[in-house]
């Protein structure tokens, strides 16, 4: 719970950074309606399509990491991911070329964009939703930070939890912007940017005790548990599966 609370509050102060990132494309949006109402249900379309996309990346990733516990790697990849997070925080000049990849993926990122761009020229609720959907997947640090959060739950449905929550919690400031411009000084805004690598770091440091086994409820619980939940869960539906082929055996006969 711990951990999927931090995933919230990842995306609330996150979105201060995403301001300066994302907020002229949020300023320039195509908002569609004459009334205030209908701008901000246009504005919220935008930001729900942009919560699926990172729902459907905690979906992929978190099934990773998923395979990854079953195999015995739980707590070490819990560990991995925080150290991960930590690390991108010491030692951003690790991560300094992380944008420099091979031409087909700026190939992949400029036909995004463009496929952007033409939805900007469609006024319409429609149009907005399938803009948020495109603008999920541009690259984005942050956004990298999540997608490690959610490999490092372990869990295809925790990890499509975690990435939908850190994507909710960017939607206030997004929105706000939206609707209203860049109304937040540079200072403030430089103020809040300052804090997020402490988030980031203190987010690291919750999957590092979650995966080193202390036996603290919510925060680090005891590998036995973990695997005896597992245990059970396996053998309560290997129990419910071989009830309803007896069932089928019975009903045939």
């Amino acid at each position: 719970m711990t951990i999927l609370l931090s995933a919230l509050i990842l995306g609330l102060m996150g979105s201060f950074h995403c301001a300066g990132m994302c907020g002229p494309i949020a300023i320039a949006l195509p908002l569609h309606g004459n009334t205030v109402p209908q701008k901000i249900f246009g504005g919220t379309l935008y930001n729900i399509g942009r919560t699926i996309t990172y729902g459907v990346m905690g979906a992929l990733f978190g099934l990773l990491g998923q395979g990854i516990s079953m195999i015995g790697f739980q707590q070490k990849i819990s560990v991995i991911m925080g150290v991960i997070m930590i690390i991108s925080v010491l030692f951003p000049a690790l991560f300094k070329n992380q944008y420099r990849m091979d031409k087909s993926w700026f190939s992949l990122v400029g036909k995004l964009k463009k496929s952007i761009g033409q939805m900007f020229s469609i006024r319409s609720f429609s149009s907005l939703f399938f803009i948020g959907l495109l603008n999920g997947l541009l690259p984005c640090g942050l956004v990298y930070i999540a997608i490690a959060g959610a490999i490092g739950t372990g869990d295809i449905a925790q990890g499509t939890f975690y990435m939908i929550l850190f994507g909710l919690g960017t939607i206030p400031m997004m929105l706000t912007i939206s609707l209203a411009g860049n109304m937040m000084g540079l200072a403030l805004r430089n103020r809040i940017n300052k804090l997020i690598p402490v988030l980031v770091v203190v987010v690291g440091l919750l999957f590092i005790l979650r995966g080193l086994d202390l036996g603290i409820p919510f925060l680090s619980p005891e590998k036995q548990k973990i695997e005896q939940k597992f245990e059970n869960s396996l053998e309560k539906n290997t129990t419910s599966l071989i009830q309803e082929s007896k069932g089928d055996c019975c009903t045939k006969k």
